[in-house]
């Protein structure tokens, strides 16, 4: 019964396969969760999605795969009157706290609930409007929509008012994390992390956990033994594209900043607009009397650092091709030469770009830098990070 619920994640393209499908029919062949939506739904995530990425697609092909098991209509209760007396009663003592059995007892039992939610189905001539007898809205009335019981039947309502009666699974609370869309700072952190190279340093800051357990069973007493922390010692140049047309991506500029800035212990950062020139800054309000020359940056930082461009790389050609083509200064050598320097310096490079990538072919000057980068360039989504990580990890 399974099996269209499986097929829904692979066309969402989740990746699941045989292994995470068989997983999760044994789970609920143990019977982990039991006539319990919210439980189905954690668990089938659970044994399902490996990669955070795709929680949102899992979200939204689990929506599609059981769209209106949230809601009952007439019928379908019509129907349920028909369950067994005896099912009803043990999947209460299951599922029910004393409290919530008390509440349904009141009513006489589930067999009385849904006898009742029967007889007024059949008795009610016309919509409702409050009230706690008649099936209707803004009641409470265990039947109805936008009213409270403590366990009511949800009819006619689109969204869960008290997360009593269902999920809501169109919610998405995961969409942000999608792989396709702009990332916030802890998404950001999450991608960066592929950029990674362990080493130890500095003083004896955390436990050796194996050292002193091997310690403690050759000595005969607890010899506790310590280590340095291990810190990424991958080391990072970070250029900025600021002003004009970036002031559009300022928020996500600052995502991934400050997320670098938290993974990289070994971080440069600079500022440039448009292209890179012959002067970069660290302070934007001192961007014309604080300017560090480039190419002293070039000769500071080897090629043991690894060099990340951040920009939308869209301005007139001529700032890239031509001596005299900055927007605002008459730069001496061309934007292009400076680029290639760069590129020489620090051979893992790589230019992060926040425009959509499906808008690349609008613009002349991105080809331009892409063509420049040798196609070293990535959008600035969880997916496009990833991408870029893996290419500087070569």
């Amino acid at each position: 019964m399974f099996v269209p619920f499986f097929e829904k994640l692979r066309a969402a393209q989740v990746p699941v396969g045989l292994r995470e499908y068989l997983t999760f029919l044994e789970a609920m062949k143990a019977g982990l969760v039991t006539y319990d939506l919210e439980g189905f739904y954690f668990l089938a995530r659970t044994a399902m999605v490996k990669d955070e990425r795709h929680l949102d697609r899992f979200d939204r092909a689990f929506a599609a795969a059981f769209k209106g098991m949230e809601t009952i209509n007439s019928e379908q209760v019509m129907q349920a009157v028909d369950l067994p007396e005896d099912w009803l009663r043990k999947m209460a003592e299951k599922h029910l706290t004393p409290e919530e059995r008390a509440e349904i007892d009141s009513l006489g039992g589930f067999d009385k609930l849904m006898e009742t939610l029967a007889q007024r189905l059949k008795d009610q001539d016309g919509r409702h409007q409050g009230g706690s007898k008649w099936i209707g809205t803004a009641g409470t009335s265990p039947f109805g929509a936008y009213g409270y019981n403590p366990e009511g039947v949800r009819i006619g309502q689109d969204e869960s008012r008290h997360r009593r009666a269902v999920k809501v699974w169109d919610k998405r609370e995961f969409r942000n994390l999608d792989d396709s869309v702009e990332l916030g700072t802890r998404n950001i952190k999450v991608a960066l992390k592929r950029l990674r190279k362990w080493a130890r340093d500095g003083a004896h800051q955390e436990l050796d956990l194996d050292g002193t357990i091997r310690a403690t069973a050759e000595h005969g007493y607890l010899d506790v033994k310590t280590r340095p922390e291990r810190r990424n010692a991958v080391k990072l140049v970070l250029f900025l594209d600021v002003g004009g047309s970036m002031d559009a991506h300022i928020r996500v500029v600052e995502e991934l900043f400050s997320a670098a800035r938290a993974e990289f212990k070994h971080l440069e950062h600079f500022y440039f607009h448009n292209c890179l020139y012959e002067g970069v800054w660290r302070d934007n309000a001192r961007r014309w009397d604080a300017q560090t020359a480039t190419t002293d940056v070039l000769n500071t930082y080897g090629p043991d650092y690894k060099c990340v461009f951040v920009g939308d790389a869209s301005m007139s050609p001529y700032e890239i091709a031509y001596p005299g083509g900055a927007s605002e200064h008459w730069n001496a050598e061309a934007g292009q030469t400076w680029l290639e320097r760069a590129r020489t310096q620090w051979p893992h490079h790589l230019w992060i770009n926040p425009v959509p990538e499906t808008q690349w072919h609008y613009t002349q000057s991105i080809g331009m830098i892409g063509e420049i980068f040798e196609n070293r360039m990535v959008p600035m989504t969880l997916e496009g990070i990833d991408r870029g990580m893996k290419e500087l990890s070569r």
